[in-house]
């Protein structure tokens, strides 16, 4: 169920509506302390959606709202399931994305 619920939410976290991304990841932001660790299955999924373009987004809101996701993975999760999807993302980065993603593994 998890998985079907995110296959459908992920494409609003990269939607061509600005409004509809930026509520996406405030959406997300409240969902991560409810699902905590439970997000484990579905976090290679996520991390990407959440991090392409957003964290690079020259929407203030936007990058907002993607830096406070990231923040609340890092709280509420097992940090190991973070690892190897940070890891991978912050190699294919550019610019203040590759730099929020490096601050966060460090």
């Amino acid at each position: 169920v998890l998985f079907q619920i995110f296959d459908a939410f992920k494409p609003r976290l990269h939607d061509s509506n600005s409004k509809v991304t930026q509520v996406a990841l405030e959406a997300m932001h409240k969902m991560i302390p409810l699902l905590k660790d439970n997000l484990s299955p579905v976090i290679n999924m996520l991390i990407p959606a959440i991090v392409d373009n957003n964290l690079n987004s020259k929407n203030p809101g936007i990058y907002a709202a993607a830096t406070n996701v990231i923040q609340a993975l890092c709280q509420h999760l097992d940090t190991s399931l973070l690892l190897q999807p940070f890891c991978t993302k912050a190699q294919f980065l550019s610019g203040k994305a590759k730099q929020d993603l490096t601050e966060k593994l460090a």
